[in-house]
């Protein structure tokens, strides 16, 4: 196995940049990218010092590989952009704060409410149809409503 490390050259360098690049577009997070341009620039470094042994190549490799994860973890995780709408994608978060009216009553804690054109599994005191109940918390996929 010595045999194939010692014979390692910028090309296996590069191609394992490509290979990795490759996989980051089929398995996106931003990471095995990350892994590719450091096997890419250990490529270059190969072909500017073409004595320098595998066990080197290993090591920069190592060292670019986790500076520049860790750098894009840092840029990537400082630039998130704030928005007005921060439960867009969590329905069920936007739903809190807001009252309804009771379409079916509520039996022993359970029930369900209607908002728009979605039934809602609903948690909370026993109330007849028709009560207004105010939406307080989210568990899962189950609100929890109370009197309002």
């Amino acid at each position: 196995m010595d045999g194939f490390f010692a014979s390692l050259t910028f090309w296996h360098w590069w191609i394992l940049g490509a290979v990795l690049v490759m996989l980051e577009i089929l398995a996106p997070g931003v990471f095995l990218l990350w892994l590719g341009v450091a096997a890419i620039i250990v490529g270059i470094v190969a072909v500017a010092v073409p004595t320098m042994g595998w066990e080197v190549q290993a090591v920069l490799f190592a060292v670019i590989a986790v500076a520049s994860v860790y750098l894009a973890w840092r840029l990537l995780g400082r630039n998130k952009e704030t928005t007005d709408h921060p439960d867009l994608n969590r329905r069920g978060r936007e739903l809190i704060g807001r009252s309804f009216t009771l379409a079916e009553p509520i039996v022993q804690g359970r029930g369900r409410l209607k908002v728009g054109d979605s039934l809602w599994v609903i948690a909370g005191p026993d109330l007849a149809a028709g009560a207004a109940v105010k939406v307080v918390d989210l568990d899962g996929t189950v609100l929890k409503v109370e009197q309002a």
